[in-house]
């Protein structure tokens, strides 16, 4: 299935045209040989066989892709997202369950395309629940009129899709809001702002500077006191390997105290591991 289709591959609006006219073109399987094909792929791996399958369904792809014409993504996007939904069914597809590929492959389609939208939709990911993806897709054919929700119509499209009603009432917000930049774009206009002109820095907030700084402090305090129940050797190692710039190096210490450098590495291990319980504790 990697090797490429003989049909047009510019997706442009002209192109689009002359793509979904070539795959109509292509002839339709009888149920004997799609089953025929979809053994030999299925049993010895015949990629001729399975490429076959895909280019006489893709004209279904291009049906279920102007489905989602309604979410203001490209077309041939779509198609392209449904083409690698229509490869995966068919590599997962399975003859001797006596289901036609079409069936089965529809909803690999749908899946591939359903996860493009969500994707690509906004720049914010609107759906990130199973609850609001399916709301995403059925809350504007739920509406019966334009304009806002009022509670009864939110609670009766919950009891629709099985969802709770203020999860309606919030996926409706984020549909009908737009993105916006941080930092805004140039305008003439004044009334235009955007959040980095109104949302505060936390980096210089008083409160956070000093509760930082006296975090600081204790942590500062509890080291040291916790250094103090060490041997001189084991924290004068424990503050030139950890607590002071350049750091010494194990080869280092061990020619200052005379020992191996492992010896050092096992003081070392050993210290940190008392520190460590002195902290916690």
């Amino acid at each position: 299935m990697t090797q490429s289709l003989p049909i047009p591959v510019d997706l442009s609006n002209q192109g689009l045209a002359s793509y979904t006219q070539t795959v109509n073109a292509i002839p339709m399987l009888d149920s004997e040989r799609e089953r025929e094909l979809a053994v030999r792929f299925r049993e010895d791996g015949d990629l001729d066989a399975a490429r076959e399958l895909v280019m006489a369904h893709l004209r279904y792809v291009v049906r279920v892709a102007r489905g989602f014409s309604g979410y203001g993504l490209p077309l041939a996007d779509l198609i392209q997202e449904g083409n690698i939904g229509l490869m995966k069914a068919v590599k997962s597809y399975d003859p001797t369950r006596g289901v036609r590929l079409v069936s089965f492959a529809v909803h690999w389609i749908r899946a591939e395309i359903y996860d493009f939208v969500l994707r690509n939709w906004r720049i914010v990911k609107v759906a990130t629940t199973k609850a609001q993806r399916k709301l995403f897709f059925n809350l504007r054919k739920s509406k019966n009129r334009l304009g806002w929700l009022n509670q009864d119509e939110a609670e009766a499209i919950a009891n629709q899709l099985e969802v709770p009603a203020e999860t309606v009432l919030e996926m409706e917000s984020r549909m009908s809001s737009t993105d916006i930049s941080f930092d805004g774009y140039d305008s003439d206009d004044d009334k235009v702002v955007s959040p980095a002109g109104y949302l505060p820095d936390m980096r210089y907030n008083p409160e956070k500077l000093a509760t930082a700084a006296d975090s600081e402090a204790v942590r500062r305090e509890s080291l040291e006191s916790s250094l103090e129940t060490l041997d001189e050797r084991s924290r004068t190692i424990i503050e030139r390997r950890w607590l002071q710039d350049p750091k010494a190096t194990l080869h280092e210490l061990a020619d200052e105290y005379g020992v191996s450098a492992e010896r050092i590495r096992q003081i070392e291990k050993r210290a940190l591991t008392r520190l460590k319980d002195q902290l916690v504790a």
